[in-house]
């Protein structure tokens, strides 16, 4: 166990950080499925966007790699592209 104020501080907001990085990833994951489930063009154009936002959030805030979210963006507007063909 760490003995500084400073160290017990450090695991506090580490574990916080932690938990918030979780969920982030998780529902970003989450709605990447939910867009690749999607049929209608329109539908896809709009959380196309906001997936796309989610995904370039990880990527600034390092818990994704930059090119792991540059990838999933190009895949997933291609898909949404081919819909809208």
């Amino acid at each position: 166990m760490a003995n500084h104020k400073s160290a017990l501080k450090r695991i506090r907001s580490n574990e916080a950080k932690r938990v918030l990085n979780r969920y982030q990833h998780k529902s970003t994951r989450t709605a990447v499925k939910k867009l690749r489930a999607t049929t209608e063009a329109s539908e896809a154009q709009e959380l196309l966007k906001k997936v796309s936002s989610m995904l370039d959030r990880l990527a600034k805030k390092n818990i994704i790699h930059k090119n792991k979210a540059a990838n999933n963006k190009s895949s997933l507007t291609k898909y949404v592209n081919s819909l809208a063909a």
